[in-house]
């Protein structure tokens, strides 16, 4: 995929302090449902459909997920640097989110095409397309998530812009995780059915990209300053800023932990809750449904306790959650729908936190070097999210292939008691190890309000 072009133009001006019209809110937060649908689907879809309709087996279906994914971690800060160096008439971000967006819907309809029908050809051609549409994800989501710090000034205002956008993000995950299975069966089962699931979340992705690239047609672009000279220059420069690093590695852990949950949706709701067939997406209504009720009550613990605050608790109670999950086989299935609540309560507290918190970094270090580097940070930070969320998958799969999981290309079929307690412990003990402990890292984050004041106005402070 090839960049926009780069043009020159007269400088942007800075983002201000004063809230940012609803139409902006809306729109940006619009782009959530290219990001969702792409963070939600594969970690859902991809893997069962590697195992149980491809027959590729769990071990090497794990590293068919892991491998295209992870070469985002390479290209995402090089996305990064180039959206930084753009110079158009719709600014330096919005060109991506157009092309790269548009590029992500084909990509991934393209995943579930099938025209290798099943075997290794098939699996191959898989991991193919899987590296394509994590490239055009990279050219969007980049851009798409270094906006925010552009957008505005105002420390709370972010916090809002990431509220919408989190609302967004739980029901494109919602939308996408509750209805892709329904369509994969709607659509007949197998390479049919998973043909028109992609075709239907490739127009969720589409319709994203293109709401995000209309609604912020108005809003401010930032300034256009002076960025480091070379991609190591930029990388060293993130490297040192001590918040962020905290962050970055903090959210990078518990991304694996909810991947794992996402790997594990339909091998639960299969092998644990025997409902193979309404499970998954009676999980995905509880896991996210309640954490749309919840957005406003987190915004408010925000404004009173704090970001850093709001994240640990919310990161704890999906820690909680998720062990407490290991009491399913025992628990009627209301309490076990009850409990994956909660952990949706902590994911969009988790989410929400972080998201803002992100861009505070960015302006920090913006306001502190005079330098331009948004694209970097969030070339590293979405480089990091995206290893997490594809070793989510890599993880449980390999859980399978310890536990003796037997893989099939005519669907779902029965398994050992071993199998299903790797497919158990994969959905409760690892994601929760992976999420609580994390919040220990965040020692290193001491970034506050007056520290982001204080860099606007003097130009200085202490990493």
């Amino acid at each position: 995929m090839h960049a926009p072009p780069v043009r020159s133009g007269p400088p942007a001006a800075p983002p201000g302090a004063g809230p940012l019209p609803r139409q902006v809110h809306a729109g940006y937060a619009l782009g959530s449902l290219a990001t969702g649908a792409f963070g939600t689907v594969p970690g859902l879809l991809l893997l069962p459909y590697l195992t149980d309709t491809l027959g590729i087996a769990a071990g090497v279906a794990a590293l068919l997920v892991l491998g295209p994914k992870a070469w985002d971690v390479l290209l995402n800060p090089v996305v990064g640097r180039l959206s930084d160096r753009t110079r158009s008439r719709w600014g330096a971000r919005r060109p991506y989110l157009l092309v790269g967006g548009l590029a992500l819907a084909l990509c991934f309809a393209a995943i579930f095409a099938g025209p290798f029908g099943t075997g290794p050809a098939a699996g191959a051609y898989v991991a193919l397309a899987f590296l394509a549409t994590a490239t055009a994800f990279a050219f969007f989501q980049v851009p798409y998530v270094a906006m925010p710090a552009e957008l505005t000034g105002d420390y709370a205002e972010r916090t809002r812009l990431m509220t919408w956008r989190i609302a967004v993000l739980a029901l494109a995950i919602l939308v996408s995780g509750a209805l892709a299975p329904m369509v994969v069966t709607a659509g007949g089962d197998g390479l049919a059915g998973y043909r028109w699931m992609g075709l239907f979340v490739a127009g969720l992705i589409a319709v994203g990209a293109l709401g995000a690239f209309v609604g912020t047609r108005s809003a401010p672009t930032g300034a256009v300053a002076e960025s480091e000279p070379t991609l190591r220059a930029q990388l060293a420069v993130a490297g040192q800023a001590r918040a962020f690093r905290a962050l970055l590695l903090c959210f990078v852990i518990q991304s694996v932990g909810v991947a794992t949950i996402l790997a594990g949706v339909n091998y639960f709701a299969g092998h644990i809750l025997r409902d193979p067939d309404t499970g998954p997406t009676v999980l995905f209504a509880c896991f996210v449904g309640p954490a749309l009720l919840v957005m406003p009550l987190w915004s408010r613990v925000g404004a009173r306790l704090g970001k850093l605050t709001g994240l640990v608790l919310a990161s704890l109670i999906f820690a909680v959650g998720a062990f407490a999950l290991v009491a399913a086989p025992v628990l009627p299935a209301v309490a076990t729908y009850a409990v994956v609540a909660l952990i949706g309560c902590g994911y969009a507290g988790q989410q929400v936190f972080a998201l803002a918190m992100l861009p505070d970094c960015i302006a920090y270090d913006t306001a502190r070097t005079g330098r331009r580097q948004a694209g970097v940070f969030t070339g590293l930070w979405t480089a990091g999210e995206t290893l997490g969320l594809a070793l989510g998958p890599g993880l449980y799969g390999l859980v399978l292939q310890v536990s003796g999981y037997v893989s099939s290309s005519t669907g779902p079929v029965a398994q050992s008691d071993p199998a299903r307690l790797g497919i158990l412990l994969g959905f409760t003990v690892l994601p929760a190890l992976l999420v609580g402990p994390a919040v220990l890292l965040l020692r290193g984050y001491h970034l506050t309000p007056a520290d982001v004041e204080q860099a606007a106005g003097h130009g200085k402070g202490d990493r």
